[in-house]
């Protein structure tokens, strides 16, 4: 991408610069997960702005501001020196600076760095601001389509790396009926596929190397994931996102609940109050309560 032309860098002055920007204040900055076209004018704007950049990998922050025309001292922030780092941060913003933090791609704080800099930072009582823009999560639900779908879902991220842990987790997706998005590197993608693949007939969308010139989306059942993944070498590379769509809802006119829903209500009936579990139940399914409850009800063998 070539250096953007001064009409740019007014644009975004023009469209986010009537809005307060305080001295003292981190920025948390969101970037492009791949399209550099995907930044946007109050990111642009932000970034021109403040005295420092800290981010997670300095070499690539300086690709990505001089892809924008922009150049400006940067503070690495990472994984592995985050809590050193983060006062150091702290000590910029009580001397007036303004610091944006940048992960390497999306929003920070969001399985990348930038979680424990933020806590930092309030603690010391000072101020966040966050500058939101592109999300993979969101980016790939847009593209999932589910009929009936009421827009909720489940955040778990990156699954663990031990394979025990990680086919529990697996498990406590199966049990849940809403949907569930999941983030996976290319090394571990083909035993997080075999994991998944336990779902059976449940769908799964696929979003590998969003936004970037090879992007592919595909919706497949769950079942079938390690098959698609292997039909393509190059299905295995780059970085995914996947979302585990919900479970149908089944439900009749007399208020039937299908059985992954009944399944759920029976494992908390064996430990709870029968309301406490309609409660439990209704959240973490999705479920009418009033079904819930006259299931349980029928369950417990109540008039």
């Amino acid at each position: 991408m070539s250096t953007p032309s001064p009409s740019l860098s007014s644009t975004a002055a023009e469209a986010a610069g009537r809005q307060d920007y305080p001295q003292g204040t981190l920025y948390m900055v969101a970037t492009p997960i791949g399209n550099l076209a995907d930044i946007g004018l109050r990111a642009l704007h932000v970034l021109g702005l403040v005295d420092t950049v800290a981010c997670e990998d300095t070499r690539h922050t300086a690709s990505l501001l001089t892809s924008y025309g922009l150049h400006k001292p940067l503070l690495a922030v990472h994984e592995h020196n985050e809590a050193e780092a983060a006062q150091a941060v702290v000590q910029r913003l009580r001397d007036g600076q303004r610091v944006a933090y940048v992960s390497d791609a999306g929003t920070p704080g969001v399985s990348d760095p930038g979680a424990r800099l933020v806590d930092a930072v309030t603690a010391a009582g000072l101020r966040c601001v966050p500058v939101p823009g592109p999300s993979s999560v969101t980016a790939l639900l847009s593209v999932a389509g589910h009929t009936g779908w009421d827009g909720r879902f489940v955040f778990m991220g990156f699954l663990s790396p031990k394979a025990s842990e990680r086919q529990r987790e697996v498990q406590a997706i199966a049990a849940d009926a809403r949907a569930c998005v999941l983030l996976e590197a290319p090394h571990r993608i083909e035993a997080l596929a075999r994991d998944l693949a336990t779902l059976g007939e449940r769908q799964v969308t696929v979003g590998r190397e969003l936004t970037k010139q090879f992007e592919e989306v595909a919706r497949v059942r769950a079942s079938e994931l390690p098959d698609w993944l292997s039909a393509n070498a190059n299905r295995t590379r780059g970085e995914f996102v996947l979302v585990v769509h919900p479970l149908a809802q089944a439900a009749s006119a007399e208020g039937e609940l299908d059985a992954a829903t009944l399944r759920a209500l029976d494992l908390l009936l064996a430990e709870l109050p029968l309301k406490s579990a309609v409660k439990l139940c209704a959240e973490l399914t999705g479920a009418p309560r009033n079904a819930v409850y006259q299931a349980a009800l029928a369950r417990r063998g109540h008039d």
